[in-house]
């Protein structure tokens, strides 16, 4: 278990913000393919997948069979390593086994977000140069197949579509696996091959595609459960996206690495789905971005669960409030949850919190550098690395950092720079110990009369008020100070309307005048992705409608 301090901490209080991982424990130097087998043959007979909607279960050595028959039948279709493979649809136990079968065949697997529309699924099928795609039917009001049917009809036919659960689909088990051609295929495979292609958020201009190797994605779902303390007896509930990093690779390839079983509560998140899962499965871990720790918690049923099987679990995805992590603690029996910082380029994450951290570093902070990987907070104009307790843009190196964007060394050289840093767009500060906070987005910094507003620490401080259950705040334009803050905030249930004078007497005394948001805006939804994740770029172009239409935001008008 991964409970070293890092190597530069071990050392004494660092005085530099950088800090570097333990590496006692070595890094794997194989394949996804490799590390199935490895499960299959130490806890053939354990748990390895279960789908709840379907009510299917695998154990490891049955789904390693079922991956095998798959890989085969991709392989005769013609499918070879390196091509890309584009796979498209919601949280469904074809996902796993596509993921796993085309690392079996060195295929580089495309993820591509559920939610996309038809300019975006063409970019990406276009920009990686997708020869087939692997896509389920009509699911959550998107219809795969006409899209992709729409598409070919634009730029030409695939070499290979396959829709889940049609005649195609299981089309592809109708032969045993073939134990030889997929062994000498696996021969040929290397660690360092790329084997996944995720699309990034693409908030500005088109999504760009991190390619990531299988050293990459395999070490860091490793070294993630080695943090959650995982063994075969865990259970992992994992109702974020499988698209994602936070899905795929922190939890299936977590659990690959550890024998625990990966559990699928619903096809897309449900908070009710989730957390019966957690109680009919016993599960012992739990994933989740803030909202959706949110919205399970802002249950009116949540006190009728048995969450009693918890121990641990995964907040990660974007900056969880503090309020937020310890009702998690407190009243899902999480005891240690840890919270995880990264991004798509490093596999995802470089920070983590201990299971034993004491609380004001689990609920405060972003954690400790990963085993492997160096950590810095740099000046974001000179990179030169800043002191400790210094605010700067956080830079991230090692193993975890990925090949580069498909097709664009040019953005590639923006983001990593010579030496491997890459460069995370966040900015944060270091302590002595070596425990990281986020202090914002470098993108979300409002600039209001000249003073530098990080947004997050306002967010943290509305946590504070009984009635709010979560909060955004965004920069908007003025014309007298350039800037002026405009807070999203959402209720509980049986609360009375927040005006902004009351929101006002609250921050009054304990934020600095100019930090007082001027506008304030009660909504049920914040705008989000698919994974969760608050869409600031949404509410900016939304609160300029807001504030052009009468009566739509409360205003404090007053000159602070």
């Amino acid at each position: 278990m991964i409970a070293t301090p890092s190597e530069a901490s071990a050392q004494g209080p660092l005085t530099t913000a950088y800090d570097r991982g333990p590496t006692d424990v070595p890094l794997i130097e194989g394949t996804i393919g490799e590390s199935l087998a490895a499960a299959a043959a130490r806890f053939p007979d354990g748990e390895a997948l279960v789908d709840v909607p379907t009510g299917r279960r695998w154990t490891w050595r049955q789904l390693r069979a079922d991956v095998r028959r798959l890989a085969t039948g991709l392989h005769r279709a013609g499918l070879t390593a390196g091509e890309r493979i584009g796979i498209w649809g919601p949280n469904t136990w074809e996902w796993t086994l596509t993921q796993f079968a085309t690392a079996e065949i060195g295929a580089v697997l495309v993820t591509i977000n559920p939610s996309y529309r038809q300019h975006e699924l063409d970019y990406v099928l276009e920009q990686a140069g997708l020869t087939a795609v692997v896509a389920s039917g009509e699911s959550g009001g998107q219809d795969y197949p006409g899209m992709l049917a729409a598409a070919e009809a634009e730029r030409g036919p695939l070499d290979l579509t396959v829709i889940m659960g049609t005649g195609a689909w299981e089309s592809l088990f109708a032969a045993e696996a073939d134990d030889e051609a997929l062994d000498r295929i696996a021969a040929g495979l290397a660690a360092e091959d790329p084997i996944n292609i995720q699309y990034t958020s693409g908030t500005t201009g088109f999504p760009k595609g991190a390619t990531l190797t299988h050293r990459n994605i395999l070490n860091n779902g490793f070294f993630v459960g080695e943090v959650c303390r995982y063994t075969e007896r865990d259970r992992i509930c994992i109702p974020v996206p499988f698209y994602h990093c936070f899905g795929m690779v922190m939890g299936n390839l977590a659990a690959v690495t550890h024998g625990s079983t990966m559990i699928i509560p619903s096809a897309a998140f449900d908070p009710e789905a989730t957390l019966s899962t957690v109680q009919a499965e016993r599960c012992t871990s739990l994933y989740g971005v803030p909202t959706m720790f949110i919205a399970e918690l802002s249950l009116e049923t949540l006190g009728t669960f048995d969450l009693t099987s918890l121990r641990t679990g995964i907040m990660a995805g974007s900056p969880c409030p503090e309020e937020v992590m310890r009702r998690v603690i407190d009243e899902m029996n999480m005891e240690e949850v840890t919270i995880c910082y990264g991004m798509t380029e490093t596999s995802p994450v470089s920070l983590q919190t201990r299971v034993d951290d004491e609380l004001r570093r689990r609920v405060g902070t972003v954690g400790r550098v990963g085993p492997h990987v160096e950590v810095k907070v740099a000046d974001p104009v000179t990179g030169e690395t800043l002191g400790v307790d210094a605010d700067g843009e956080l830079c991230t190196r090692g193993y975890l950092v990925m090949r580069g964007y498909w097709n664009d060394p040019e953005k590639t050289a923006e983001a990593v720079d010579r030496d491997g840093w890459m460069r995370t767009g966040d900015m944060g500060r270091m302590d002595a110990d070596g425990y990281v906070q986020i202090t914002g987005r470098m993108k979300d910094l409002v600039i209001r009369g000249g003073e530098n507003i990080y947004p997050r620490e306002i967010e943290e401080f509305l946590h504070t008020h009984p009635d709010i259950i979560d909060a955004q705040v965004i920069g908007v334009p003025d014309d007298r100070y350039g800037e002026e803050l405009m807070a999203w905030i959402r209720l509980r249930r049986d609360a009375e309307p927040v005006a902004a004078q009351q929101l006002k007497a609250h921050c009054d005394g304990q934020l600095a005048k100019y930090k007082i948001p001027r506008y304030v805006v009660v909504v049920d939804e914040f705008p989000t992705t698919v994974t969760g994740k608050v869409r600031k770029v949404r509410m900016r172009e939304r609160a300029l409608d807001l504030l052009a239409t009468p009566g739509a935001v409360d205003d404090v008008r007053a000159d602070r």
